[in-house]
């Protein structure tokens, strides 16, 4: 084990873990060392891949909850403390953003959109860092997109939800300092579920430097850096996983 990337002991929790970028955070962490706690909506889902971490002889909690809806993150934060005591890396990964124009978006569609991208997200992130705060410290990961600082005409209520993500990322970086990082991954186009929606074009080729969306294994080592115990001088911080936008 690189001993930079060593995990072994760390209690992580990843949103919206069962598939696409979260899935391949799951992955990673959990061969290298890493006990998880893998939410989204689908219980069942989320222990599927439960199954696969035991299977690497490390320990793992599928709790199904909506990242958006602060009852049920409650609800899921007390069935992690329960069950593992303590966590020390919190990723919100968990997110939508559905493509269309905005005189057609309803006011349900709105809120639901920035519940699960900024709404949600705050809550974790805010209750986890003052548990981590109280106890020894930790790590919060918050994926924004790169649709927060550039033009994304047809998904405008998530990009402006995520521009909120990276704004409110600094702020509770500074409120819990120094002992709890907090820092943003803002991820590119990846070949994600999303991805069946797009044109074959979209899936082949990007408007970015590399020329081309990410593969859903390119995030993995940006989340191990941030999340990594010897990133402890890095915090409110803006990392680019987007193939150069």
């Amino acid at each position: 084990m690189d001993p930079l990337f060593d995990f072994t002991g760390k209690i992580v929790l990843v949103t919206g873990g069962s598939r696409g970028l979260g899935l391949e955070m799951v992955r990673a962490f959990a061969a290298r060392g890493a006990d998880l706690i893998i939410t989204s909506r689908k219980e069942d889902a989320c222990e599927e891949v439960a199954k696969e971490v035991r299977a690497l002889g490390r320990r793992a909690l599928a709790i199904g909850a909506h990242a958006g809806k602060w009852d049920e993150i409650d609800h899921m934060l007390e069935r992690a403390y329960a069950e593992f005591g303590r966590i020390d890396i919190a990723i919100n990964n968990a997110g939508m953003g559905p493509a269309m124009s905005s005189a057609d978006y309803t006011e349900d569609l709105f809120d639901k959109v920035v519940g699960l991208n900024f709404k949600g997200p705050f809550r974790i992130a805010a209750k986890i860092a003052q548990r981590m705060k109280e106890g020894e410290g930790g790590v919060i990961i918050n994926v924004s997109s790169s649709g927060a600082v550039m033009p994304l005409p047809g998904v405008v209520p998530y990009g402006a939800a995520k521009a909120a993500l990276n704004a409110m990322s600094r702020s509770l970086a500074a409120e819990f300092a120094p002992t709890v990082r907090v820092n943003v991954l803002s991820a590119g186009p990846f070949l994600t579920d999303i991805a069946k929606a797009w044109t074959p074009e979209m899936r082949e080729k990007s408007t970015n430097l590399l020329g081309r969306p990410g593969k859903p294994e390119e995030i993995v080592t940006a989340a191990l850096a941030l999340a990594s115990p010897h990133s402890s001088y890095v915090t409110g911080a803006f990392y680019q996983a987007d193939g150069g936008y």
